[in-house]
């Protein structure tokens, strides 16, 4: 076993570094996903949605950013064209959308994609002895969850 200079199997490191690079496409395609529902979003709920969506987008800009840091702290380069991202996609995309029951159902989905990869990441980080990457997915999961909760109840339904 070869270990980087931070101490993790660079084999491991690797794994882990690409699981990251799907994350980071699909972060950045739901980043896109609540710009354009930031910008198109119309109805009595205007007001409330277009500063929430906004909340969102900045928290994931953030989170793109650090996801892609923690991809070059592991010795790898992260993803950066659309043309990647796009080939990596599993998070749906939201095309002209306006409606705001549409707009929030699309951020339900989105996380529900994203918290799928962040919980894999979670188990292959666990498995390197990654405590970097596994406090990161543990935060994103954290937050992600309560918002999925916050806009089902919004939708009028459960989790």
């Amino acid at each position: 076993m070869t270990l980087n200079s931070i101490g993790l199997d660079t084999e491991k490191t690797q794994e882990l570094a690409d699981e990251l690079n799907q994350l980071l496409a699909n972060f950045q395609l739901y980043y896109q996903n609540l710009r354009g529902i930031h910008w198109n979003i119309k109805g009595k709920a205007f007001f409330n949605l277009h500063e929430k969506f906004e909340e969102l987008y900045t928290d994931a800009n953030v989170k793109v950013d650090e996801i892609a840091e923690r991809i070059l702290t592991l010795g790898a380069t992260p993803l950066h064209t659309f043309e990647d991202y796009t080939k990596a996609a599993k998070v749906p995309v939201g095309k002209n959308i306006s409606n705001d029951g549409k707009a929030v159902q699309l951020i339900v989905d989105s996380l529900s994609e994203l918290l799928k990869m962040e919980r894999s990441i979670l188990d292959s980080a666990g498995d390197a002895n990654d405590e970097g990457t596994n406090a990161m997915m543990s935060d994103f999961i954290t937050e992600q969850e309560k918002t999925v909760w916050m806009m089902k109840a919004w939708l009028g339904e459960t989790i």
